[in-house]
C-alpha cells in the first residue's frame, strides 16, 4: 500500500517529489459560474449555492452578535481555557515578528525609509467540512488583529442546522474577527472578492480550503484580490536516522493523513531496519484512530524512501519543500540549519507537528505542493504591506539632479529629466 524506494538517483527526485495530481483547471468552469452569479445577484447567489453545495437554507448571512456571545456558554471551561492559551502563544509569536522602520541617508540630503502598514480589509476563510477547525480561526485572526487590520471579515460554512459551530464563533470573537458570515466554498471567496449586500469586498483573502476553494482563491486574483499563498492538501515529510523511535515516526506519519483527500506523508530514512518497524506500528495504530477509513485511502499517496546518507535525505527534503518537515535525528539542531525549503520545521522527535497545528505559537496555515520554495506560511506580515518613503532637501537635489538627468535622457524620458533639473 505504501511505496518503498531505495536510494533513488538524483534525477528521479523531481518525480518522487510530485504530489497527488489535482487539476485545478477542470474546476474553473464551476468557479467562473459562481463568481458570475455572485457578481450579478449578490446575497441571493450566496443563498442559492449554500443550498446547492451545503444543503442548507440560510436567511441571515451575517452571524448576529447574540449568537456569537451565546457560543461561549456551549463550550466547556477546559476547551475555552485551551483556546485562550493557544491564542496567547500565537499572539506572542506574531508580536515577535514586528519590524522597526528602517531608515538610511543614501546621499547628503536624501533620506529614505520603509514602513509596514496593516492592510485595511482582509478576508479570513475557515473551512468546516468534516471538522470544526477553530484552530484555523486563531491562526488567521490573531495575526490579523496583532497587525492592526481595521476590518477582519471571517467566512465559514454553516453546519446542517444552518449555524456555524460554537467553537469557531467563540475563537473568532476571542481572536478579533470584526464580522462573521455563515457562507463557505467558492461562493464565500467570490463574496469577499467582489462584495455583496452583506459581505464587504476585501483586499486580501487568507485561509486554507479544499481544491475548489484553492481554485477560487487563485481565480480571485484576476479581480484584484491578493491571496496569502497557494494552499492545498496537507503534507508531511519526516527525516529519520537509525535511532528514531518507530512508534513516534508512525503516529506522526499517520496524523497528517487525517485531513483527508490527497493528503500525503513521506518518510526519508537512513535506517533500513526502521522501515519494517514503521509498517508494523502503522498496522498497530490504525485501528485506534477514528479516521482510519480516511487515512487508509491516503496511504497510496505515501512513500518511504531509504537514503544511505543523511545529507542526501536532507537534500531530498529541500527538493520536496514540504508543508511540514519533521526531523527525527540525533543531530536535529545541526540538520535544521541545512533546511532551505520547508514551510514549518519540527526539530527533534519530541516536536510533534500537532504542537504547531494547535498551540506552540507558529502558524499552521502553510504553503503546500512545493510552494514552500518561494512562499511563507501566514504570519504578521501576511496582513501588512510595505511602503517606501523619501525626503529630499535642496542639498539632496544638488547631489542627484545630474545623474537623474543623464539616466533619464538615455532612456528617452525628457520629462523625468526636467522634473529633477527644474528644482535646481
Amino acid at each position: 500500500m505504501i511505496t518503498v524506494i531505495e536510494n533513488p538517483p538524483v534525477n528521479e527526485w523531481p518525480e518522487l517529489a510530485k504530489r497527488p495530481h489535482i487539476d485545478l483547471t477542470s474546476m474553473l468552469d464551476t468557479v467562473r459560474e459562481v463568481f458570475d452569479a455572485v457578481k450579478i445577484s449578490g446575497d441571493a447567489a450566496l443563498r442559492q449555492y449554500t443550498l446547492k453545495y451545503d444543503k442548507v437554507e440560510i436567511d441571515n448571512i451575517a452571524v448576529p452578535d447574540d449568537e456569537i456571545k451565546d457560543s461561549e456558554a456551549k463550550l466547556s471551561a477546559e476547551l475555552k481555557r485551551d483556546i485562550q492559551t493557544a491564542a496567547g502563544s500565537i499572539a506572542s509569536v506574531s508580536k515577535a515578528q514586528q519590524r522597526p522602520t528602517s531608515e538610511v541617508e543614501t546621499f547628503n540630503g536624501v533620506r529614505c525609509w520603509h514602513e509596514y502598514k496593516p492592510i485595511d480589509k482582509v478576508g479570513l476563510y475557515v473551512p468546516a467540512g468534516s471538522a470544526p477547525l477553530f484552530s484555523s480561526v486563531l491562526m488567521l485572526a490573531v495575526p490579523a488583529s496583532v497587525a492592526g487590520c481595521p476590518e477582519r471579515i471571517l467566512c465559514s460554512p454553516p453546519g446542517k442546522d444552518g449555524h456555524i459551530n460554537p467553537a469557531i464563533l467563540y475563537a473568532a470573537d476571542l481572536a478579533g474577527a470584526t464580522k462573521i458570515f455563515r457562507v463557505g466554498g467558492i461562493q464565500a471567496i467570490a463574496a469577499m472578492t467582489l462584495g455583496t449586500e452583506s459581505i464587504p469586498q476585501v483586499y486580501k483573502i487568507c485561509g486554507p480550503g479544499n481544491r475548489y476553494v484553492t481554485a477560487a482563491k487563485q481565480f480571485a486574483t484576476f479581480f484584484g484580490a491578493a491571496i496569502d499563498m497557494p494552499a492545498g492538501p496537507s503534507e508531511l515529510l519526516l527525516v529519520a536516522d537509525n535511532n528514531a523511535d518507530p512508534s513516534l515516526v508512525a503516529i506522526d506519519f499517520l496524523s497528517q493523513l487525517e485531513h483527508g483527500p490527497d493528503s500525503q506523508s513521506l518518510l526519508v530514512t537512513t535506517s533500513k531496519s526502521l522501515i519494517p518497524e514503521l509498517l508494523e506500528w502503522i498496522n498497530k495504530l490504525l485501528p485506534l484512530l477514528s479516521r482510519r477509513n480516511i487515512i487508509e485511502r491516503e496511504l497510496s499517496n505515501c512513500r518511504i524512501i531509504y537514503m544511505n546518507e543523511i545529507e542526501r535525505a536532507i537534500d531530498f527534503a529541500n527538493c520536496y519543500a514540504p508543508e511540514h518537515l519533521s526531523l527525527h535525528t540525533d543531530q536535529c539542531l545541526e540538520h535544521a540549519k541545512l533546511i532551505r525549503n520547508a514551510a514549518s520545521v519540527f526539530v527533534g522527535a519530541q516536536s510533534t507537528v500537532s504542537a504547531g497545528d494547535y498551540i506552540s505559537g507558529t502558524n499552521h496555515v502553510l504553503p503546500t505542493g512545493g510552494y514552500a520554495k518561494a512562499f511563507s506560511g501566514v504570519n504578521l506580515h501576511t496582513y501588512m504591506h510595505g511602503l517606501y518613503f523619501q525626503h529630499i532637501n535642496y542639498d539632496g537635489v544638488m547631489e542627484i539632479a545630474e545623474p537623474i538627468h543623464n539616466m533619464a535622457r538615455f532612456e528617452g524620458l525628457d520629462g523625468h529629466s526636467m522634473a529633477s533639473t527644474a528644482r535646481l
